[in-house]
């Protein structure tokens, strides 16, 4: 099948992407109206699509200004290594021009730095009541 980059939530199948999310260990607890709704209210997405299935994701948060975060860069399991990540990440960043862009790894170090990315050891985070609740 042919793998397709799309930089809009378009045609995704979001009750199957949060049933792979799990499956690759990639899920952070979000119920599907909440996965959906993170990712539409980014101001940067990506995502590659194989067949009707999507098998990787990118967002970013920005102010368009000056700073920008990056969040949920994902690779189905059985298609990593095959420069997905890679691209879905500089179809973010080619839009964040200009921007001081932030993200957090634990396990994807090498790769970040192979696009550019420098390590700053300090990060802080804060959970403001129950995390995942809605309002």
């Amino acid at each position: 099948m042919t793998l397709n980059f799309h930089r809009d939530a378009a045609g995704i199948n979001w009750d199957i992407l949060i049933n792979d999310l799990i499956a690759d260990g990639f899920h952070n607890g979000r119920t599907v109206a909440q996965l959906r709704q993170s990712f539409e209210n980014s101001q940067v997405q990506a995502y590659a699509i194989v067949g009707n299935r999507c098998i990787g994701t990118a967002r970013a948060l920005s102010d368009g200004v000056g700073n920008a975060y990056v969040i949920d860069v994902w690779t189905q399991s059985t298609y990593r290594r095959q420069g997905i990540g890679r691209t879905l990440m500089e179809m973010l960043l080619e839009q964040l021009t200009g921007q001081h862009i932030y993200l957090q790894t634990d396990d994807a170090k090498d790769f970040y730095r192979s696009l550019g990315f420098l390590e700053q050891p300090h990060g802080m985070s804060l959970i403001v009541g129950e995390y995942l609740r809605e309002r």
